[in-house]
C-alpha cells in the first residue's frame, strides 16, 4: 500500500491506496487567519501537527506488521504559499497563502520591470504567486527577508519534516513565478526581479521521483518502516490531474475545492497570459497543463452556510428546492479573482435582495455563481481546449449533485463524479508513489476513472440569461472595488 498526503487549505487529507484504489482515508481541519486587509495566512506548525494527527488516524486500524508493509508516501498540497526558513530550517513567519493579495503593487512593478514575464512564467504576475510575496516582504518586512535561507512550498515543508531535504517538483515550482516553464528550471531573471536569491530555492525532482527516506524519528512515532521512500509528488492541481488520468494531451478535469480549476493536460508549453490561463509544467516529465484558476471554488458555499448558521448539505437541499425565479445574483469573489480577471481587489456581493429573499435563495445564488465562474473559465481557453469531453469533478464541492448539475447546465459541458472525488489530490499523490516504485506504469497512470454519476447539460435559457446579468454585475461593481 501507498500513502497519499494532501495539505489542503481547509484540511489535511491522507489516503491509503492499494492497486491504485483508496482503501482508507482520514482528514483534519485547518484554520486560516487574515490579520490585515488582503492577508491570508497559516502557521506551518499547525500543518505539521495536523499531518501527524491525520497519519495516526489513517494508520490506527492497521496492525504493526501491516504498517511495515506500507511501501511509500506521496505528497500533494496547496500551491504558491511562501514558507520562509532560516539557516537552521526554522520557520520565520506565518505563511502567506495562495489567496493572499497583499503583493498587488509588487505585481505591477514586476510586469513593468520584466515585460516578458508572462511568456517565461506562463502567467502574468498575480499577488497569490510566491515571487511577488518575496518582493513585498523585502519592502514591508525587511527584518524577515534578511534572514531567509530557504523558501519552500507548503507540501515541500511537510516533505522537509518527513525526509529532511529541500525538494520540490515542476508543478509546484511552476506556480511560484520563478520558474522558466519551457526550460523547466529556475529563472535567474525572475529571481532577480523579485528580490529572491536563487540559492534559497529547493532542488527540482519529477513528481514520481523519491525526495528522500523517511526520518527515523518520524517512522518510530508512526510505526512505519525507517527509510520508507517519500516521493516528491506535486501541487494539488497536478496531483488531482494524476488521480483522474489527466496526464496525456487533451485529458482534463474540474476541481471544486476551496479554490477551483479547469485544467487540460498537453505535451507542449503554450502560454496564454493575456487571458490569465496558466500554462504550467505538469509534475511528470514532458507534460504541461493549461489551467484556468479561480480563487473562490466551493469555499463561498461553506462561507455562506456558516453565515446562515446552517449545515452545508441541508442548506444545499433547501437551495435546490427554492423558486429559481426569486434568486438574487451573487459575486463569489471573497478573496479577489484570478482567471479570467486577474483582479485582486474585487470582492463578493449580493444584488437583487428582496424582503422575501430566503437563505435558500441566497445559497442557490452562490451555487449559480460557482458555475458562472466555470463558464468564464471555459470561455478563457483557446478553441483547441474548448471540448475536452466529459470532465471528472474533484474536491469537496464534487459531493453535491445540485452543484454539478448546475455547472453542467451553465457551461454546456458534461461532468462526472469519479470514485474518491473529494480526496483526488491525495489519491494522485499515492499514485505517484506507486509509479516511483514501479508498481504502476505511465500507461496505467493515464487510465481515466469510471464515473459513479454523470451530469449532462440540460437546456437552461434562464440560467444563460442570468449569466449575462452576472457578468454585467462584475463590470458595474469593478470601479467600486479597492484600492
Amino acid at each position: 500500500m501507498e500513502i497519499g498526503l494532501d495539505l489542503g487549505t481547509s484540511s489535511v487529507i491522507a489516503v491509503l491506496c492499494r492497486d491504485g484504489r483508496m482503501v482508507g482515508e482520514a482528514a483534519h481541519p485547518l484554520t486560516t487567519r487574515s490579520p490585515m486587509p488582503y492577508a491570508s495566512e497559516q502557521d506551518p506548525a499547525d500543518w505539521w501537527q495536523a499531518v501527524l494527527r491525520v497519519l495516526a488516524d489513517l494508520l490506527a486500524p492497521l496492525s504493526a506488521s501491516a504498517r511495515q508493509d506500507i511501501a511509500a508516501i506521496g505528497l500533494s498540497g496547496q500551491m504558491h504559499g511562501a514558507v520562509l526558513l532560516d539557516a537552521t530550517d526554522q520557520v520565520l513567519r506565518p505563511t502567506m497563502l495562495w489567496n493572499d493579495g497583499r503583493a498587488h503593487a509588487e505585481c505591477a512593478d514586476l510586469a513593468r520591470s520584466l515585460p516578458q514575464i508572462g511568456q517565461i512564467a506562463g502567467v502574468p504576475p498575480l499577488p497569490g504567486f510566491t515571487a511577488p510575496k518575496l518582493l513585498w516582504l523585502s519592502r514591508h518586512a525587511p527584518q524577515d527577508h534578511a534572514r531567509i535561507a530557504h523558501v519552500l512550498l507548503p507540501k515541500d515543508y511537510i516533505g522537509l519534516r518527513l525526509h529532511g531535504g529541500h525538494v520540490t517538483d515542476p508543478s509546484d515550482a511552476a506556480g511560484t513565478l520563478w520558474f522558466d516553464q519551457a526550460a523547466r528550471r529556475w529563472s535567474d531573471a525572475l529571481c532577480a526581479a523579485s528580490a529572491t536569491d536563487p540559492r534559497w530555492l529547493p532542488e527540482l525532482r519529477a513528481g514520481h521521483e523519491v525526495a528522500g527516506p523517511l526520518l527515523p524519528q518520524v517512522a518510530e512515532a508512526l510505526g512505519l518502516r525507517p527509510g520508507l521512500p517519500v516521493v516528491t509528488g506535486g501541487g494539488d492541481a497536478a496531483t488531482g490531474a494524476v488521480s483522474v488520468g489527466a496526464v496525456e494531451p487533451g485529458a482534463g478535469l474540474i476541481s471544486l475545492g476551496t479554490s477551483a480549476q479547469l485544467l487540460v493536460a498537453g505535451d507542449s508549453y503554450t502560454p496564454n497570459p493575456a487571458r490569465f490561463v496558466h500554462a504550467f509544467a505538469h509534475t511528470l516529465p514532458d507534460r504541461w497543463v493549461q489551467m484556468a484558476a479561480m480563487l473562490n471554488g466551493a469555499r463561498p458555499l461553506a462561507w455562506f452556510a456558516g453565515i446562515a448558521g446552517a449545515q452545508i448539505g441541508p442548506l444545499l437541499a433547501e437551495a435546490e428546492a427554492t423558486d429559481p425565479a426569486r434568486v438574487p445574483l451573487f459575486l463569489p469573489y471573497l478573496t479577489g479573482e484570478r482567471s479570467p480577471h486577474g483582479d485582486p481587489h474585487i470582492r463578493g456581493a449580493f444584488f437583487g435582495l428582496e424582503d422575501s429573499t430566503s437563505r435558500a435563495a441566497m445559497m442557490r445564488a452562490a451555487v449559480e455563481a460557482v458555475a458562472f465562474c466555470f463558464a468564464d473559465a471555459f470561455a478563457s481557453f483557446d478553441s483547441p481546449a474548448q471540448d475536452p469531453g466529459p470532465l471528472p469533478a474533484l474536491g469537496g464541492g464534487a459531493r453535491s449533485d445540485f452543484l454539478l448539475q448546475v455547472l453542467a447546465d451553465v457551461t454546456g459541458h458534461a461532468v462526472y463524479r469519479p470514485e474518491g472525488a473529494p480526496a483526488g489530490p491525495a489519491i494522485g499523490a499515492a499514485r505517484l508513489a506507486a509509479l516511483a516504485l514501479g508498481r504502476i506504469s505511465r500507461t496505467d497512470l493515464a487510465q481515466r476513472p469510471v464515473p459513479t454519476q454523470l451530469f449532462t447539460p440540460r437546456d437552461a435559457p434562464a440560467l444563460r440569461a442570468r449569466l449575462d446579468r452576472w457578468r454585467a454585475l462584475y463590470a458595474a461593481l469593478r470601479p467600486l472595488s479597492l484600492p
